[in-house]
């Protein structure tokens, strides 16, 4: 094993922010990993994955990129920009394929609640969604408490719908042992969907009884998986 374990770098998706991470960064340093949660402007995979990989190259020694939802595309872009990625870890996200878009993705699938959830938000000349606030905890954290659901809603970052039809760079994942939760009631992204996704990149996979806040309503077990991927890191 080596002497440094690798750093876990935990990059949030949409309708969420850094403190989404918190449960599993508590859990995560109590078995000795690193885990720093990564800020994302949510703007775009290759903008948002540029400033990731720029974080990632400041560490000395090996990390391991764990994105949720949106941050799946986010790290896949960011892990051909920094050499010392030696793992990928989605946990409910998009794996995307090259010049594949996350609604191109999810088209391939029943549609669910979650569009119809979406409300626009104009900053400037440029659009932003969010989720309907009666509508957040059943699509995004129907296993959190209501009153921390209700929290979590108000104060949800919303995303640039131009990050949604957005072309993948190159698929890291091709490259990089990849690792996939599922979140079997998920109501945003599908389990049918990230069930595909987790195939198709071959990933190695776990499944939660969890939401979509997975990571806020059962961070042990998400801590759990993502310290599989560091400790096999560590192994190289």
């Amino acid at each position: 094993m080596s002497e440094k374990n690798p750093t876990a770098l935990l990059v949030h998706g949409a309708f969420a922010d850094g403190g989404s991470w918190a449960g599993v960064i508590a859990e995560l340093e109590n078995r000795g990993i690193t885990a720093i949660a990564v800020p994302n402007d949510l703007a775009g995979a290759a903008a948002d994955g540029a400033k990731v990989a720029a974080l990632a190259r400041e560490i000395d020694g090996p990390v391991v990129l764990v994105g949720h939802s949106y941050g799946g595309a986010v790290i896949t872009s960011a892990a051909n920009d920094a050499d010392n990625v030696v793992a990928l870890v989605y946990v409910t996200a998009f794996a995307l394929e090259e010049n594949e878009g996350i609604l191109e993705h999810l088209a391939n699938y029943p549609a669910n609640d979650f569009g119809a959830s979406l409300v626009p938000h104009q900053f400037g000349a440029q659009t932003y969604l969010g989720i309907d606030l009666d509508k957040f905890q059943h699509i995004f954290a129907a296993d959190v408490p209501a009153g921390q659901a209700l929290v979590m809603g108000r104060s949800q970052r919303p995303i640039a719908a131009a990050a949604f039809e957005e072309k993948s760079g190159p698929a890291s994942w091709k490259r990089l042992p990849s690792y996939y939760l599922v979140a079997t009631a998920d109501n945003a992204i599908p389990p049918v969907a990230q069930r595909g996704m987790a195939e198709r990149i071959g990933a190695k996979v776990t499944e939660v009884d969890g939401s979509h806040a997975v990571a806020v309503s059962q961070p042990l077990a998400v801590a759990e998986f993502v310290a599989s991927a560091v400790e096999a890191g560590a192994d190289k």
